[in-house]
């Protein structure tokens, strides 16, 4: 019988600054138990919230981490390497921008960046274990996508080769992670060379189905990209294991599209919305996840270009809590069996 999905959780990248009560894993932990939050995703690089050199090397810091949620009825859902994973993999066109997320010593130093990101992970993987996570959530990074629209064409091989040195870079490090026994779950998203199943299944078969190799399911970027994102449950819910609970709108005109012509958020026929304002069938999505029986964490991640944080946040609790399916322990006509045997079963069918 399918297992009940956990929730409602709250990724915290999107809310950590510098001011209270969003400074400390405390004070955050505080004000997302208040609105109803069971599970708090922690973004693994912000020294604000969670230090993850500590955490890949002392068990005593790592209960004391899970000892402040437990104090409040709270868990760790994942850590996030989102940033880390990015990382690992970043085409030259993007080093200066993404040189922001790396510490200093490694700016202008794309080797050495990559190695970081790398180290960063595999501190990630420990910390994991020692938190007694069994998943975490991450970015693949990016060589090809610049190459996403062929014009002009692409060089013979381009992609191939693109991808190839992608799973050079990732296969240690999910070797790392199944050595103590954590999922890497890959958010599909536009930027990353991984953004839906196709790009997924690219770099599975070149780590030959790696059983660490997983997704982090996040509607919101398939609806953007007009995916059937139900159907994307059908095909690969043996590997979802994380959920981002995130809501999105797809409004084409006449003047824009899926590209949405460089338009600022606000602006854009795709756009990310609080839960509830958007477009996906999140009912659909929680039955067709109950009926595979996933039994993790759903997360809220609030990105919206129209509503108050606070306000998204405050709203998402509820709303994800009210959409977990407590799956049923019996059949519906159960009370109809008529309790024949093999043999009368048998007789019916005249044999």
């Amino acid at each position: 019988m399918p297992s009940n999905l956990k929730g409602p959780g709250l990724f915290l990248a999107q809310f950590a600054s510098d001011e209270a009560p969003f400074n400390s894993l405390e004070a955050i932990a505080d004000w997302a138990a208040a609105l109803g939050y069971k599970g708090l995703q922690i973004p693994s690089g912000d020294m604000r919230l969670f230090d993850l050199d500590k955490a890949a090397t002392s068990q005593t810091y790592c209960d004391e981490v899970t000892g402040v949620l437990a104090d409040r009825e709270m868990e760790i859902t994942e850590l996030s390497t989102h940033i880390q994973g990015q990382l690992l993999a970043v085409h030259p066109a993007y080093d200066k921008q993404f040189d922001g997320f790396a510490p200093v010593t490694v700016h202008a130093n794309p080797k050495a960046r990559q190695d970081w990101a790398h180290d960063q992970l595999l501190k990630a993987a420990k910390a994991s274990q020692n938190l007694g996570l069994t998943t975490s959530v991450s970015f693949s990074g990016s060589l090809a996508f610049p190459y996403l629209y062929p014009w002009p064409q692409r060089p013979a091989g381009l992609i191939e080769e693109a991808f190839d040195e992608l799973a050079k870079r990732w296969l240690p490090v999910m070797n790392a992670y199944d050595e103590v026994g954590v999922d890497i779950a890959f958010e599909l998203h536009p930027g990353e060379d991984l953004f839906d199943g196709a790009t997924f299944e690219m770099l599975l078969d070149r780590l030959n189905g790696h059983r660490r190799c997983t997704i982090n399911y996040d509607p919101s970027h398939f609806l953007l990209q007009q995916l059937d994102y139900l159907a994307f449950i059908d095909i690969y819910h043996e590997r979802i294991t994380a959920f981002h609970v995130k809501d999105a709108e797809f409004r084409p005109d006449g003047r824009q599209g899926v590209y949405s012509g460089y338009q600022p958020w606000i602006q854009r026929a795709g756009r990310f919305r609080s839960l509830g304002d958007g477009q996906v069938d999140f009912g659909a999505i929680f039955s067709k996840l109950a009926q595979y029986g996933y039994d993790s964490w759903a997360v809220l991640e609030w990105e919206c270009c129209l509503k108050d944080a606070a306000t998204g946040a405050a709203e998402g609790a509820p709303f994800i809590a009210d959409h977990i399916i407590k799956v049923t322990e019996k059949a519906f006509d159960d009370f109809a069996d008529s309790g024949l045997s093999k043999a009368d079963t048998r007789a019916l069918l005249g044999l």
